[in-house]
């Protein structure tokens, strides 16, 4: 029974031995995953240890011109909005002009009945005649003949003067009856139908000049001194599928808003085709200062550490590629670019691919090679 026992005993702890070799050798695989697919010995061999390997990609960092933008969302209005009055008293007899059509500055669009004040014409325009006739004799009489008194001359002459003054008041009365267009645009309300009676200052219609249209945002009162009349600027629509319109400031607030702390600016774009309409929403670019010669790098490309940023960047050491680390004083931000006032110098290695894998002196492995930074800026307009 003993003998049993203890081959019992030494078959357990054979079983046991075998299974801590299993694990062993699990572990061993596992921690040879671990360290990256691509790891490699070090110089001292598998008995020492691995050194990890990372694949990265880089770009390599070139100067720029980098455009700083301020952006804002604007309104669009009317280049001009006019509300059209009747500046006489009568009823209208007529419309010509439809709604939505066209109209050229004096153009009638609209008509009151003028038979009342037609007739008061006729009648002034008489009486204006026989005044100035009377005039004309008496001024005859006077200053060649001597006959009549000064009263009766000055008399003639004034009451000739009086009708006339009368007749050209009714007369610009009478053309009022015709209602014109003030401007070039879009009769874009009627207000009164055929038959309505009007008097002075009653609306009749509204007309608004389409092409071009302007853009007005308010700007952050802390780039006060940055935006000025004829700063460039750039329009785009999100609800319309156009190319961004080229336009530049043509209006500065004086005063800035109490209520969100911005002052007013306005642009004139074209808008041939009618498809901008008042009220529509546009982003608004403007630009703020230009920087030449610039060191631009993908904002991705960075890591934030606990007191700002820094790059890493692919350089050979001692036969290896390694990544280094580089402190980074930073400029002005826009569309994920970044200038890079210190920290970096053109012909960097930038890592762009890998960076938040790698630590100071780690080593890499460059598997891909992107274009110049610079490339990258140039393509998306040199505006970040």
């Amino acid at each position: 029974m003993e003998s049993k026992a203890m081959a019992i005993q030494t078959k357990d702890e054979g079983g046991i031995r075998v299974r801590l070799g299993i694990l062993g050798t699990a572990l061993l695989l596992l921690g040879t995953v671990a360290c990256g697919g691509d790891a490699e010995a070090g110089p001292q061999g598998a008995g020492e240890g691995f050194e990890r390997t990372i694949n990265v990609e880089v770009a390599p960092v070139e100067t720029s011109s980098f455009t700083e933008l301020i952006r804002v969302t604007g309104t669009t209005r009317a280049y001009q909005d006019v509300t059209v009055s009747a500046e006489e008293v009568g009823v209208i007899r007529e419309l010509p002009v439809e709604r939505g059509n066209l109209v050229q500055e004096g153009q009638p669009i609209a008509r009151i009945d003028d038979r009342v004040l037609r007739a008061q014409v006729e009648e002034v325009r008489a009486q204006s005649e026989l005044a100035r006739e009377r005039w004309e004799r008496r001024q005859r009489l006077f200053e060649e003949d001597g006959v009549g008194t000064e009263m009766a001359y000055l008399e003639a002459r004034y009451e000739a003067e009086r009708s006339q003054a009368s007749l050209r008041s009714l007369e610009e009365r009478l053309d009022r009856t015709v209602i014109r267009a003030p401007i070039s645009g879009v009769l874009d309300e009627r207000e009164v139908e055929i038959g309505s009676m009007v008097s002075s200052g009653t609306p009749v219609a509204r007309i608004v000049r389409m092409d071009p249209v302007k853009v007005r945002g308010g700007i952050p009162e802390r780039f006060a001194e940055d935006v000025r009349r004829g700063s460039s600027a750039r329009v785009t629509f999100d609800v319309l599928d156009e190319a961004p319109v080229e336009s530049e400031v043509t209006y500065v607030g004086s005063t800035v808003d109490p209520r969100n702390r911005t002052f007013e600016v306005e642009l004139v774009i074209p808008n041939s085709g009618r498809v901008i309409k008042p009220e529509m929403v546009a982003n608004v670019e403007i630009v703020r200062q230009r920087h030449e010669d610039a060191l631009v790098v993908p904002q991705d490309a960075l890591v934030r550490v606990e007191d700002g940023y820094v790059a890493f960047v692919a350089e050979e050491e001692d036969g290896r590629t390694v990544a280094r680390s580089r402190p980074l004083t930073l400029g002005p931000a826009q569309r994920n670019l970044v200038v890079v006032r210190s920290g970096l110098e053109p012909g960097d290695q930038l890592i762009v691919v890998g960076q938040s894998q790698v630590a100071d002196r780690d080593r890499i492995r460059v598997v891909e090679v992107r274009e110049p930074v610079r490339d990258r800026v140039a393509d998306r307009g040199g505006e970040g």
